[in-house]
């Protein structure tokens, strides 16, 4: 009787999502996500003069406040998914979902709420906080769909290769869960910024995808190293 060779399943582990390193992540994670829907309600331009291809605007480039600190987001969400799995990740979306909601709850009603007769920055703070609800739908849909599908692909090509691979499974990750995110988030937020042509707003879009895997990229060397610290100090199941 012949037997048919199967091969070994690959050896996946992951680490406990109860331990210190994982809170400190999941804060940096809240407080990346937050800070940058207060920051995307500027609009910033880099460039002068223009130019277009067609009803495509190539110049200048165009994006928002929130572009400085969103990346990390995903650095961070990598880091999770890769160390502690798809539960954890997920837990981590849903947790900083809430803090997005938290604070764009807390502006409404303090921009809603009236002024002091000496506060003489009603109409500036206004035009600060007022968008932030709509830049935190925006972030919110683009945030879960792409961190979700982000920690999705991460976790799945890890189950083919184990712990080899890992390169590529953070740039193909974070490839798939940009995309999604950030044209989700210019469809709903180009409207609180300013943007009214679609010529800007692929401008906007394709400049956010382009610098956000750009930016994973670069931090290369420094996410494999924290992942190594962490996977050599935290105890797998």
């Amino acid at each position: 009787m012949s037997s048919q060779a199967t091969s070994p399943k690959p050896d996946v582990r992951f680490a406990s999502r109860g331990s210190s390193h994982y809170d400190v992540l999941l804060a940096l994670f809240c407080v990346v996500l937050v800070v940058s829907n207060i920051a995307a309600t500027k609009g910033i331009e880099f460039g002068s003069g223009s130019f277009s291809l067609g009803s495509l605007q190539l110049w200048p480039i165009v994006t928002d406040g929130g572009a400085f600190l969103f990346p990390l987001a995903y650095i961070v969400g990598d880091v999770i998914s890769e160390v502690y799995g798809f539960r954890a990740a997920r837990r981590a979306i849903l947790t900083g979902f809430a803090a997005a909601l938290l604070a764009a709850g807390t502006f409404w009603l303090v921009v809603q709420a009236p002024g002091a007769s000496f506060y003489e920055n009603q109409a500036a703070f206004e035009s600060v906080a007022g968008p932030v609800a709509q830049i935190v739908l925006a972030s919110v849909v683009g945030y879960v769909v792409g961190q979700l599908l982000n920690s999705w692909v991460l976790v799945r090509m890890k189950r083919r290769t184990a712990e080899r691979g890992l390169v590529g499974r953070l740039v193909a990750s974070t490839g798939v869960g940009e995309l999604a995110d950030t044209f989700l988030f210019c469809a709903i937020a180009a409207s609180a910024i300013g943007i009214s042509s679609m010529g800007v707003f692929w401008n906007y879009f394709l400049v956010g995808v382009i610098y956000k895997i750009a930016v994973e990229v670069l931090v290369m060397p420094l996410t494999v190293a924290v992942i190594g610290w962490l996977k050599r100090r935290e105890p797998t199941y």
